[in-house]
């Protein structure tokens, strides 16, 4: 595991989970913006031998929240999606199911349908997604009517109107609400990182979420300019290893938009491996919310297979 990027350590003994704004706020130090970079720049250019690499691109698809977030969404193409996620070539029963399936809250109840005893999970965003401008009556209704038609996991988007404003007590609050309307549901609390001017701010607000109760924080709606980054992850992911040893408690990660190769993708799972070990090279700690992603990875493992690389129009488009 590579050292902590703050600048200090926790300020109080591992045994003691308060819950609250105020414990988040102490663990929010700064941190060593060059040092984060740098780690993530080295850990992105490692090789990986061609067991390695297969091993790590079908862990990938197992990791993944196949996801389709479009105003023109349909009904066929969400069911299209499914039978993807499924089965993402269905010449090699060998690729495993991705994890989830991704989704607004409308589609839900087909997503159940579609995948109904596969072990995929079913994903929905809520709370105003992408914005999050909304009433907390409204955000807090939307997660509890997602859930009830089926999502056992919600992906909720944070104020960034708030946080930037200083108010972190609103945006703690509002994930609190958020979580307990989940119910058994789990909840992904998106930071929106791109918007949150730097790492400092992106360690906060992953304090922030989850001493309020998140499961996993998640980088990004995918709807901005700047999305998911390496060193981002980094910085998220050592917030998580911190509030671990504070509180006993896991926490999974998920970036999110603009990972769209497998190389890329590669170089996310050696930073997870590096910063917090095998423990959480699972789909239960770790996701990547993909759409384009998929189809490349399936390129890349049957050129691995093959030794020839195959064109995308082998695969059905997301």
């Amino acid at each position: 595991m590579s050292e902590s990027l703050i600048t200090q350590q926790p300020a109080f003994p591992p045994a003691l989970f308060r819950r609250s704004i105020a414990d988040a706020l102490e663990m929010a130090h700064g941190v060593d913006a060059i040092a984060a970079e740098e780690r993530a720049a080295s850990l992105a250019k490692r090789s990986l031998k061609k067991e390695s690499k297969v091993w790590g691109l079908k862990l990938i698809i197992s990791m993944m929240d196949l996801t389709t977030l479009e105003g023109k969404d349909t009904q066929g193409k969400v069911w299209a999606l499914c039978q993807k996620a499924i089965r993402p070539d269905p010449s090699d029963r060998d690729i495993p199911h991705v994890a989830a399936v991704c989704v607004y809250p409308a589609m839900v109840p087909f997503v159940k349908q579609a995948v109904a005893g596969t072990g995929i999970h079913i994903a929905s965003v809520a709370t105003g997604f992408p914005s999050g401008q909304t009433y907390i009556d409204v955000k807090v209704s939307e997660t509890r009517q997602a859930v009830a038609a089926g999502a056992d996991e919600i992906d909720m988007v944070i104020d960034r109107g708030a946080f930037l404003s200083g108010n972190y007590q609103k945006v703690f609050d509002e994930i609190a609400e958020v979580k307990e309307a989940c119910g058994p549901a789990h909840l992904k609390v998106i930071l929106e990182t791109g918007e949150l001017a730097n790492y400092d701010q992106v360690r906060k607000a992953s304090l922030i979420a989850m001493f309020a109760g998140a499961d996993f924080i998640k980088t990004s709606t995918g709807k901005v300019t700047t999305n998911a980054t390496l060193p981002v992850t980094l910085v998220m992911l050592e917030a998580i290893r911190d509030f671990l040893h504070v509180t006993g408690k896991k926490i999974g990660m998920k970036p999110a938009g603009g990972i769209a190769t497998a190389k890329l993708a590669l170089a996310y799972l050696v930073l997870l491996y590096e910063t917090m070990g095998g423990e959480w090279m699972t789909p239960d700690l770790f996701r990547f919310g993909a759409s384009s992603l998929l189809n490349d990875v399936l390129m890349q493992l049957r050129k691995e297979k093959t030794g020839a690389y195959q064109s995308g129009d082998y695969f059905t488009l997301d």
